[in-house]
């Protein structure tokens, strides 16, 4: 079952990492059937420590202890019975110290596309995520990544299919006009041009755009649709399940969020 929305989906901006995954991969194999022969779309990873609290981050715990409502506090249990091997009431805690640990390395993947055998760096090709746009320190990396591309003649493609945080693209904020200034947003900064940056409209009112991608000056630039690749994200993960009563994280301005209410609803699901 497809997503209710023509365009992005801003539910599945919660579950971002499996969308940030998935997408690197369905748009690497859409990538790799059309480049030429001498070129090939790879998929990179850099990895870095994050420090900044700002960065929202999701812990899946191994085992999980709930509070069910209308449960009450109870004692351990006491009696003739065996005591469970998991609990030992009257045992005494045992000695420990503390000690300092690093925080958990972050990964982010993105596209490359090289030439074969190892050869140069034509094109990167960045699907952002919340750390590219909020303080701390992936976000000095990934505007540290852009000046050294920019500086090397790369070709830089930007997806921003996420609401949250700041402004980050080569396309500078200020110069796009109000027309372009939508929830998403797409960027391509070609190394031919370096005085201009195009710009793709992205919305989940509308369908979400097919792009160029830029290769070498004497490639055919290739394309990439990104409704598709969405679309392939929510049927493969099965987000048919997602909760549409309820409005999503981040929530929406108020002007899209009475737009979302009544496509919703056209769409039976909302009430």
């Amino acid at each position: 079952m497809p997503s209710p929305y023509p365009g992005m989906d801003p539910y599945l901006e919660a579950h971002w990492g499996d969308i940030h995954q998935s997408l690197i991969i369905y748009a690497r194999d859409t990538l790799q059937a059309q480049l030429p022969k001498a070129l090939r779309a790879r998929v990179e990873e850099r990895v870095y420590v994050h420090y900044d609290d700002m960065l929202r981050r999701t812990v899946v715990p191994d085992i999980r202890i709930r509070e069910r409502p209308g449960d009450q506090p109870t004692s351990p249990q006491t009696g003739s019975g065996p005591t469970p091997a998991t609990v030992v009431a009257d045992s005494p805690i045992a000695d420990s110290i503390v000690i300092t640990v690093d925080h958990e390395p972050i990964s982010e993947s993105f596209i490359e596309i090289i030439e074969a055998g190892g050869g140069r760096l034509v094109t990167t090709i960045e699907v952002i995520s919340p750390a590219n746009k909020l303080k701390g320190e992936g976000k000095k990396l990934y505007r540290k990544k852009q000046r050294e591309m920019k500086h090397a003649g790369v070709n830089i493609v930007e997806i921003d299919l996420l609401r949250q945080g700041n402004w980050v693209l080569v396309a500078p904020r200020d110069c796009v006009p109000q027309s372009h200034r939508e929830p998403y947003r797409v960027s391509v900064w070609r190394s031919k041009c370096p005085e201009e940056c195009e710009l793709y409209r992205a919305s989940f009112r509308e369908r979400l755009p097919v792009i160029r991608i830029p290769l070498r000056p004497s490639d055919t630039e290739v394309k990439l649709d990104l409704q598709a690749l969405i679309d392939r994200c929510y049927t493969n993960g099965a987000y048919d399940d997602l909760d549409y009563s309820q409005e999503p994280d981040p929530p929406l301005s108020r002007s899209d969020q009475a737009w979302s209410h009544e496509w919703l609803s056209k769409q039976g699901k909302r009430k």
